[in-house]
C-alpha cells in the first residue's frame, strides 16, 4: 500500500492558525441571532454571559406497535422543541439541548426493545440535569413527549422549583390523540421520518377510550391489554395530518413559553390535564 502523502508545507501551521483565533468580548455568539438554536452546535464562548431558555427533550427508548421506531416519543417531542424554538427566535434567546432518549418506561417492558431507566433514576436524572444546566442557563423547559414520565417529572421539577430555580415541564398533548402508536404517532412519523414507519406491519389494538383500560393497563401492563403494543387504530394516517399536529402543538408551546405561567406542579401553560395514554403509576 503506498505511503499516505506528507501535508502540504504550511498546512498544520495555518490549522493550528485558524484554532488558536482568540476569542475576545467583541466575538459575536453563536446562536443569538441566526440559525443555530441547537446547544450541540455550539462552544462555552457562545453562552457566555446569555442566560438563554434550554428546551430539553424527554422522550422515551419503548415499544410502539410493530410499525413504529422505538424513539417515537423522542423524535416527536425534539420535533416540537426545534420548532418551537425557531417561531421564537428574535423574541426568547432559547436553545435546544440534545434529546433525553430514555424515560421511565416498564408497562412497556413485556416488548423486546423497550428500555426503562424507571422513575426513581428519572426524577434524579431531571433533578440533576437541571441543577447543573442552570448554573449557565437562565431557565430550563422539559419538553415531555412521554406520558409515562409524567409522575417523576413532575417530581424533580417541583424539587427543583423549591431550590428556586426557573424550570417547568410541558406535555406533548396532540389535539384528539388516540392512546399509542395509532392513528396520532404514525401520522407524526410518517412526517417525521417516513423511511422508519412499516406501514405493512401496522394492526389496530384496543379502541376503548383508555379511561375504560386504566385499570388492566396498571395490573397488566401493555402487553396483557394488547400483544401487538399498539392502543388505537393506525388506519388513516397521513403526513400531512402529522404535520398539522405538529404544528399545533410547536405554536402552543411557543405561546405558553412567552406567557411562562407555571402552575403549582411546574406545568408551562394552561391547567394540568393527564396524557391520554398513561397508565398512572404503572411500570417501575
Amino acid at each position: 500500500m503506498p505511503a499516505e502523502p506528507a501535508p502540504a508545507a504550511g498546512a498544520d501551521a495555518r490549522r493550528l492558525t485558524v484554532a488558536r483565533t482568540p476569542v475576545t468580548a467583541t466575538t459575536k455568539p453563536r446562536g443569538t441571532t441566526g440559525p443555530a438554536t441547537r446547544l450541540a452546535d455550539l462552544s462555552w464562548p457562545d453562552l457566555a454571559e446569555r442566560g438563554p431558555l434550554v428546551l430539553l427533550p424527554l422522550g422515551s427508548c419503548e415499544q410502539h406497535g410493530p410499525h413504529l421506531p422505538l424513539d417515537t416519543d423522542t423524535a416527536v417531542a425534539a420535533a416540537v422543541a426545534a420548532r418551537a424554538a425557531g417561531r421564537l427566535r428574535g423574541e426568547v434567546d432559547v436553545l435546544v439541548a440534545p434529546a433525553q432518549p430514555y424515560g421511565a418506561s416498564g408497562e412497556h417492558e413485556g416488548f423486546p426493545g423497550t428500555v426503562s431507566v424507571g422513575h426513581d433514576a428519572l426524577r434524579l436524572l431531571v433533578t440533576e440535569i437541571g441543577r447543573s444546566m442552570l448554573r449557565w442557563a437562565g431557565r430550563l423547559l422539559v419538553v415531555n413527549g412521554h406520558g409515562g414520565n409524567l409522575v417523576s417529572l413532575a417530581d424533580a421539577v417541583t424539587g427543583l422549583r423549591g431550590e428556586s430555580r426557573d424550570v417547568a415541564w410541558w406535555p406533548c398533548l396532540p389535539p384528539g390523540s388516540d392512546a399509542h402508536a395509532g392513528r396520532t404517532e404514525t401520522s407524526m412519523m410518517l412526517r417525521l421520518r417516513r423511511s422508519a414507519v412499516q406501514g405493512e406491519r401496522a394492526v389496530a389494538g384496543p379502541t376503548d377510550p383508555v379511561e375504560r383500560l386504566m385499570d388492566r393497563l396498571v395490573s397488566e401492563s401493555v402487553r396483557g391489554v394488547s400483544p401487538s403494543g399498539v392502543l388505537g387504530d393506525p388506519a388513516g394516517a397521513r403526513a400531512s395530518e402529522g404535520e398539522r399536529l405538529l404544528d399545533v402543538m410547536a405554536d402552543r408551546l411557543a405561546a405558553d413559553i412567552r406567557a411562562w405561567r407555571v402552575s403549582g406542579r411546574g406545568r408551562l401553560g394552561q391547567a394540568e390535564l393527564r396524557p391520554v395514554g398513561t397508565p398512572a403509576g404503572a411500570g417501575r
